[in-house]
């Protein structure tokens, strides 16, 4: 579709608009309408909040409001590339916007890069809204979950350093962002670590400083005084923040931690465990079995032990300093966890985080600590020589002297005894010089202590951060959208489908100037029940009284045509 504003758009080339106004007309079954059904949702999670005071553009056609309107939109309807808007009808998307055409790719990217000019907007834009996210999340009270994700490099622009990858059980080259969430999975804020110093590192150093500053709900320190239970807030994280000497550390800063049991033993006797009813952060009401004990480290610290019995038999092992969450809140904190879990598999699935938005490479500053290569030679070696050790040793105990041999098998057996054991006694010198080697040898050094050809830098950030926070904003809205549809939908596993159905369908726009009203008639779905469900939603959209971003315009959700007829599903009476 060409444009239809050209002389606007003349203006705008002559330096004489700074953008244009926002027009919508009547018109039916644009595609991926849907998306303004989210839009009360964008405007309440900050899609155009603190925008102004943090970024400019030079005059142009598009107000600054309609590129961030454009990527939120884009996210939710799962163009998951600004590649993909080249496939993409333009005019249609510019009717959802209130102009004629949605911005190109390419211009699309070069307004990216110019909002990201200077360096740290986009990352300061993100940190406000963290803490407006924090100071407005009842289920981020008290608790932070946090979980490091590799984002897989797969390019040849550097070599980044390789790291374990869990979802594809093989160390390859990537960046690792540490996630901060919500019990409910809702993200608060990230960290991105290109040289990976480990969670704890990355705790002290960046998340728990944060988390003191922003975190809401956090206790007065006169009530830290009088109860030495009391803690700030507390940490649920995987087996990698393990560290006895960790846990005494946050424990001493009044902060509590509950992760897994990286050495639990053996079973607790099955008298130990008691049923108890608990409810998930989803609403559902389990039953669980339970046990507690306290414990002491190998530091000497005592921490609450929490142990849950499957049917099958299996135990899950749960470290707490938290000593005053009960024994069931305990539990249900920790395996809310794996509501982070299922935040990153649907962020990839459908948001494609781990995309990279643009090719470069950024210098890291030459204090960086790495893993010295001289020393990562060395340990490769030591593991080698170790596991050839364990196999000869494994040899040797298995090479017994025949039963009733005679005397040659007898010297038979003694050489070859002989033999392995000279052969051991020469791995062991080995393995230990080896390990003397690694020893004397420093495990990190800084980056510019590295060879030239062994430097490497980091992915550019700045679009890949601004990108990522609109997507982020996206999914939060989608998820408020989630839990109004909740309210009347009987199955709540249902509810996220229903909700990218509604926004991947088709409305109709009714502007009604004189009463300053943009009517979005959705088309009813299939079943009647889901119906009634969308009519839930118009209504409570209606009642935001959201207007229109550039316009005097309130939006107004409604439903279109007759709703189908009802159906009886009972069988007929059998004759006679």
């Amino acid at each position: 579709m060409g444009t239809t504003r050209s002389l606007e758009r003349v203006l705008a080339a002559m330096g004489k608009l700074n953008g244009a106004p926002i027009t919508f007309e009547l018109v039916d079954d644009v595609p991926q309408g849907g998306v303004l059904c989210a839009l009360p949702a964008l405007l309440a999670q900050g899609l155009l909040r603190h925008t102004g005071r943090t970024f400019n553009l030079p005059a142009g056609f598009y107000p600054l409001e309609t590129y961030f309107l454009a990527l939120g939109f884009l996210a939710l309807a799962r163009v998951l590339s600004l590649e993909g808007l080249r496939y993409e009808p333009p005019g249609e998307w510019g009717k959802l916007l209130g102009l004629d055409r949605i911005p190109e790719v390419r211009t699309l990217r070069e307004k990216l890069g110019q909002l990201c000019q200077p360096g740290g907007r986009a990352q300061q834009w993100s940190q406000r809204l963290s803490q407006d996210w924090l100071a407005g999340s009842e289920q981020s009270v008290g608790t932070a979950y946090v979980d490091g994700h590799v984002r897989v490099y797969h390019g040849k622009l550097t070599q980044l350093p390789r790291r374990y990858v869990a979802r594809e059980r093989l160390c390859l080259r990537g960046t690792t962002d540490y996630w901060v969430n919500a019990m409910d999975g809702q993200p608060l804020f990230v960290v991105s670590a290109p040289v990976d110093p480990g969670l704890l590192t990355v705790l002290r150093e960046s998340i728990i400083p944060r988390l003191k500053a922003d975190l809401p709900g956090q206790p007065s320190a006169a009530a830290l005084a009088a109860d030495p239970y009391l803690s700030r807030f507390t940490l649920v994280c995987d087996r990698a923040v393990y560290s006895p000497e960790f846990f005494a550390e946050a424990k001493a800063e009044r902060i509590a931690v509950l992760t897994y049991h990286k050495f639990p033993g053996s079973d607790w006797a099955v008298e130990e465990f008691s049923p108890r009813e608990v409810k998930l952060v989803g609403g559902e009401v389990v039953k669980l079995e339970l046990a507690e004990r306290g414990t002491r480290l190998s530091n000497g610290l005592w921490v609450r032990e929490v142990r849950h019995r499957e049917s099958s038999g299996h135990q899950t092992a749960m470290l707490a300093t938290d000593y005053r969450r009960s024994l069931d809140k305990a539990a249900v904190a920790m395996f809310a966890r794996w509501c982070q879990e299922n935040f990153f598999k649907y962020m990839g699935e459908h948001f494609n985080l781990d995309r990279l938005v643009e090719y470069g490479v950024e210098p890291l500053p030459e204090t960086v600590r790495v893993v010295n290569p001289a020393w990562r030679q060395l340990d490769g070696q030591v593991r080698r020589q170790a596991a050839l050790l364990a196999r000869e040793q494994a040899q040797f105990g298995a090479l017994n002297v025949p039963v009733q041999a005679d005397l040659p098998q007898t010297e038979q057996w003694a050489a070859q005894k002989a033999q392995l054991l000279q052969a051991l006694q020469t791995r062991q010198q080995q393995l230990a010089e080896l390990k003397t080697q690694r020893r004397q040898t420093p495990k990190h050094v800084t980056l510019k202590d590295l060879p030239q050809a062994q430097r490497f830098g980091q992915l550019r950030t700045d679009k890949k951060h601004l990108v990522d926070t609109i997507k982020l904003i996206a999914y939060r809205a989608e998820t408020a959208l989630v839990q109004i549809v909740r309210e009347t939908l009987r199955r709540w596993d249902d509810a996220r489908a229903l909700v990218r159905q509604v926004l991947a369908s088709a409305v109709d726009l009714r502007p009604d100037p004189a009463n300053q009203t943009l009517t979005v008639r959705l088309h009813r779905l299939a079943s009647a029940a889901h119906d009634q469900t969308l009519q839930h939603l118009c209504e409570e959209l209606s009642a935001t009284e959201t207007v229109y971003p550039g316009t005097d315009l309130q939006l107004v959700y409604e439903l279109v045509g007759e709703p189908p007829p009802q159906t009886n599903n009972e069988r007929p009476p059998k004759p006679g």
